[in-house]
């Protein structure tokens, strides 16, 4: 081919070429910054989405209208008689053991006094003497008292024979008391029961030196078991729910799974300054003979609550020097630091008496960073898994 057959281009052709290519090119560089700037905005975006801290919620649990409150308790018989000698001697015999019941006023035991018989049988010796001296002074003095009316013996004479008749009248009744006395220690040789109730324990045995007084171990115990007292500490927090006649219940380890039925029946109203607790008194039947006098039991009370108590997780609490405060959330899910009054501390969980509804919706385990009106994103709830289905009975052989 020719250099003549090759058309030159047209200038016109150059600069529609020439505009494409520039318009290419603006496109191209366009687009680039478009999408720089779609991709620094994305990271803009992200940045600030990190930034804002996601929370998670903690359920709140609504009070009740009552609390159950279990206490550890001590039963004690209704009565309890600790018999003691009160003359010294040996024990001649002894009729119940323990575990045997007794009525009231009935021998338990006889006490051998050879002692306390000789001092007797002296003062009665002495009492005789002491009656025949003052019948001779009494004689005395009235036949001088005849005989100074017809002024043959001296008015000196009557009143001193008088005066010693009354002196030996004293000497009688003195006589005559220690006479009383004697055999009133006399029937403390025999030791009887004070009231019906069983023999829980005893400490004689036949020939047993027996010396008086209250020092030692009691020689007998009656216990008067048809009730029982129950002794109970209560808290100094809950001491304000309790009213004599209130209703409660209690348990006992050799009676798994049985509840009993009792009744406050007396408060101390004085509260332990080393305990910080009150002591209070439960009552109960114990016509099947169930209960018996030192026993350990766990006593529930039901006791009224404020209907506005709220229980909530323990990690929610943000404590510091300004007190024990809550992360709430308003509508906005801004940050609100409130202050709450703690009740019962349940280990996992913690009462608030004051300070949130039911309704607050509180952060649980807050940053520490976490402050008052800072904006927050609420995790979504994690979904409970569903509990798998049991799985069929195998079906029961048909018989042939």
């Amino acid at each position: 081919m020719s250099s003549d057959d090759i058309k030159r281009p047209s200038r016109r052709g150059l600069v529609t070429a020439a505009t494409a290519a520039v318009l290419l090119g603006g496109i191209v560089v366009g687009y680039g910054f478009v999408g720089r700037a779609e991709s620094k905005q994305e990271v803009t975006q992200w940045t600030q989405t990190q930034a804002v801290p996601t929370v998670a919620l903690a359920e709140l649990s609504p009070g009740s209208g009552h609390q159950t409150l279990t206490l550890p308790g001590n039963i004690q018989p209704f009565n309890r008689g600790a018999i003691y000698a009160r003359v010294n001697g040996y024990v001649k015999s002894w009729d119940h053991d323990i575990g045997r019941p007794v009525k009231a006023g009935q021998v338990l035991a006889t006490i051998d006094a050879p002692d306390l018989d000789q001092q007797l049988s002296q003062a009665k010796a002495t009492l005789a003497s002491v009656k025949a001296n003052e019948k001779i002074a009494t004689l005395t003095a009235n036949r001088n008292n005849v005989l100074v009316q017809k002024q043959i013996v001296a008015q000196q004479l009557a009143d001193q024979t008088a005066a010693d008749a009354a002196a030996k009248k004293a000497v009688v009744d003195a006589n005559e008391a220690n006479v009383r006395q004697l055999e009133a220690m006399q029937s403390f040789k025999t030791l009887a029961a004070p009231f019906d109730g069983v023999v829980t324990a005893r400490n004689v045995e036949l020939g047993m030196l027996i010396s008086s007084g209250g020092s030692g171990p009691p020689l007998f115990e009656v216990s008067d078991l048809h009730r029982v007292r129950i002794y109970v500490q209560v808290p100094q927090s809950f001491s304000a729910g309790l009213t004599p006649g209130m209703k409660a219940t209690f348990e006992m380890p050799q009676y798994p799974g049985v509840q009993f039925d009792a009744v406050l029946s007396h408060i101390s109203k004085a509260i332990n300054a080393s305990s910080h607790s009150m002591q209070v008194e439960l009552q109960a039947d114990n016509a099947a003979g169930k209960f018996f006098g030192g026993s350990y039991c766990n006593v529930h009370f039901e006791l009224p609550t404020d209907p506005h108590l709220v229980t909530l997780p323990s990690t929610a609490l943000v404590t510091g020097n300004q007190g024990t405060k809550v992360a709430v959330l308003d509508s906005n899910d801004k940050v609100v630091l409130r202050s709450v009054q703690l009740g019962r501390d349940l280990g996992d969980s913690v009462e608030v008496t004051a300070g949130l509804s039911p309704s607050d919706r509180i952060v649980n385990n807050p940053p520490e960073t976490l402050a008052s009106g800072e904006t927050v994103r609420v995790a979504a709830a994690t979904p409970q898994p569903a509990a798998p289905a049991s799985p069929a009975p195998p079906s029961k052989p048909s018989q042939p």
